[in-house]
Parts: C-alpha cells; sequence; structure tokens
C-alpha cells in the first residue's frame, strides 16, 4: 500500500513538472548548432522559458555545467512516453545521444557559450566591487609619480606605498567609485572601484614600491589604490536556472550610465550569493505599476507591476550581483524590481 501511494505521488509530481514545462509555438523539429549560437538562444527556439532546459533535456541535477555542446552538432525533439525530449546528434562517429553529462575529449573553449559573452566581457575587465571601506582605505596607495609629477601615464614610473608583495608581479589600479547602498534597508552593499590602469612591480624597499605603469585608462594620481590582478575569465558554460530562494529585490545601477535599459544591457543588483543568487540564475523584471485615479470613487489607485524582461546574473558577489538583460518587452530602468521568473 505504501509503496503504491508512493509511485502515485512520484507519478503526480513528475507529471506536474512536465506540465510546466511549455514548447514554444513553431518551434522546430530539428536544429543544427552553428557558431555565434549561444545555450540561451537555442533553448529559446524551443522553450517559451528557456531557463527551464535541464527539464527536457534531463541535466543531471548534481552536475553545476550544462552538457557542453558545439558547432555543427544537431538537436533533435522527440517524444518519450508522451514527453517532450531533446537528443543530440554529433555525426557518424558519435552517434545519437541523450543530453546527459559524459566525458568529451573536444577543447571547452570551442563550446557555445551560456550567452553573448562580448557583451560582458569588456564590462569585466574595467570594473570591480570592494565589498567595504575598510578594504578599500587600507588598500596600498600610489604615493608618488616620478620626479614628483602629479598625474602620471602608460610607460611612466611611479612609487607606491603599502602592505605590497614583491611576488605579486602585477597590479590593479582603482579609483573610489560610487557606493552601493540598497534603497530600503540603507545598508552599504559595496564600493564600485573604477579601473585606472595596471602596474607592473620593479623593485620593493621596505613599505615603498617602484613601478611601471603597462597600462591606463586615464591619468594616474597619488591616493589610487592597489589591489593584486584578479582572473576575470568568465565561466561560459555556467547553467540558466530560476533562483534556489526567493528573489525580492530591484536594478540600482546600470555601470554604463544610461536611464533607459535594453537587451544586452549589464545591471546591477542588490542581491547576491547571501541572497541564493548564483551565475545562470534567471529573474523576471517587474516595472511598478502606475498610479491612477479611480473615476467612479475620485481614489488613488496603484494597478499591478508590469513585466518587462528578463535578466541573467553573471557574476555575484556577497551583497550585489551583475546581471545581463536577455530579453526586454519595454524600456526598463533603475528601480525597476526583479523576482523569481
Amino acid at each position: 500500500m505504501r509503496k503504491s501511494l508512493l509511485a502515485l505521488v512520484l507519478l503526480a509530481a513528475a507529471s506536474f513538472v512536465q506540465a510546466d514545462v511549455q514548447l514554444k509555438e513553431g518551434h522546430p523539429d530539428r536544429y543544427t548548432v552553428v557558431r555565434g549560437d549561444t545555450l540561451w538562444d537555442i533553448s529559446g527556439k524551443f522553450l517559451r522559458e528557456p531557463w527551464k532546459w535541464p527539464e527536457i533535456w534531463q541535466a543531471n541535477p548534481q552536475i553545476q555545467n550544462p552538457h557542453l555542446i558545439y558547432p555543427g552538432d544537431q538537436l533533435s525533439l522527440v517524444y518519450v512516453n508522451g514527453q517532450p525530449r531533446l537528443t543530440l546528434n554529433r555525426g557518424d562517429s558519435h552517434g545519437t545521444i541523450k543530453l546527459s553529462p559524459t566525458i568529451r575529449s573536444t577543447p571547452i573553449a570551442d563550446a557555445i557559450p551560456t550567452i553573448p559573452l562580448g557583451a560582458v566581457n569588456a564590462f569585466l575587465l574595467s570594473n570591480r566591487i570592494i565589498d567595504n571601506v575598510q578594504e578599500f582605505d587600507n588598500a596600498p596607495h600610489i604615493l608618488a609619480g616620478d620626479n614628483e609629477r602629479v598625474i602620471s601615464g602608460a610607460g611612466d614610473k611611479i612609487y607606491a606605498r603599502g602592505n605590497l608583495d614583491e611576488q605579486q608581479r602585477s597590479y590593479g589600479i582603482f579609483r573610489k567609485g560610487k557606493d552601493y547602498i540598497d534603497p530600503k534597508t540603507k545598508e552599504l552593499l559595496g564600493i564600485n572601484a573604477d579601473d585606472v590602469g595596471t602596474a607592473s612591480m620593479v623593485a620593493v624597499d621596505k613599505d615603498v614600491a617602484t613601478m611601471t605603469l603597462s597600462r591606463t585608462t586615464q591619468e594616474v594620481r597619488p591616493g589610487d589604490r592597489l589591489f593584486p590582478t584578479e582572473e576575470r575569465a568568465i565561466n561560459s558554460t555556467f547553467q540558466p536556472s530560476e533562483p534556489t530562494q526567493k528573489i525580492d529585490g530591484e536594478i540600482i545601477d546600470v555601470p554604463r550610465g544610461v536611464t533607459q535599459i535594453g537587451e544586452m544591457d549589464v545591471v546591477t543588483l542588490n542581491r547576491g550569493a547571501r541572497d541564493g543568487l548564483a551565475a545562470g540564475s534567471v529573474l523576471a523584471v517587474y516595472q511598478a505599476g502606475e498610479l491612477v485615479r479611480d473615476r467612479v470613487d475620485g481614489t488613488m489607485v496603484q494597478v499591478p507591476d508590469v513585466r518587462a524582461g528578463l535578466v541573467m546574473v553573471f557574476r555575484t558577489y556577497q551583497k550585489l550581483s551583475y546581471g545581463l538583460v536577455l530579453n526586454a518587452s519595454r524600456s526598463m530602468s533603475v528601480h525597476d524590481k526583479v523576482r523569481n521568473p
């Protein structure tokens, strides 16, 4: 009896999951992957909600990265026991296989990315979040330029002071940008450090280092801070998915300074790793409903929020995240809300 009841429960749960996945109207039965495709684009050809692709591709939920897909691979939509499934054909030498994690010798660099990396790579190279004021203030700083210059540029010699590691050959130079403050709690979420350049270590004498400016984006000045260069590469194959926790946040900044946000724009969110966000988390963006006058009784009534698009998180910090707008049905702006899709 117990086994029968358990089987019914599992069957009902499976039916619920499958019923929740909706194929896109006019979806293809087959699709051949071409260079320039992204996982998000391909999923959107088959599903109304592309982030639910693991449910139709049967990805192992214990594997964080999705199965790698390469140009020339052919996806076919089939039905197993009445439920849609995608199969992958890699050609005569590989045969047709189910999309489940396997070992493959083709270089990962050749696999298609989850999102268009060109939209975020340039941004990542020139941006850094510092968690708190103390971390920024205690970082080594530019002491002076050569010959007591007030400003320095690429190729110039500079002097820096602080806790510098002679074994660390390269340091990034940053200037304090805007503070990110939570609109509701007023908590400091982080400091946006503006990229100024890169310096190479020459020598260290006690707490003063001699360095050479290898790259600059603007004039380097005394007081600018130094942080060890960090690996900025982004994982191109992270898995699009719904957040594991309930998210109720908002867009608090657009790093490139526009007032109207559209597709492929990078946005800053006031939620991060501590709130359950991870690279690949998909969120719906909502605009606050307008305040309108009821012409019958004269009262002011706020209409429901309007869904405006989708954003996918590609980098998280403890209290903040960066996301890429993947589609927009209307123009968005700072203070629009983000929630579970």
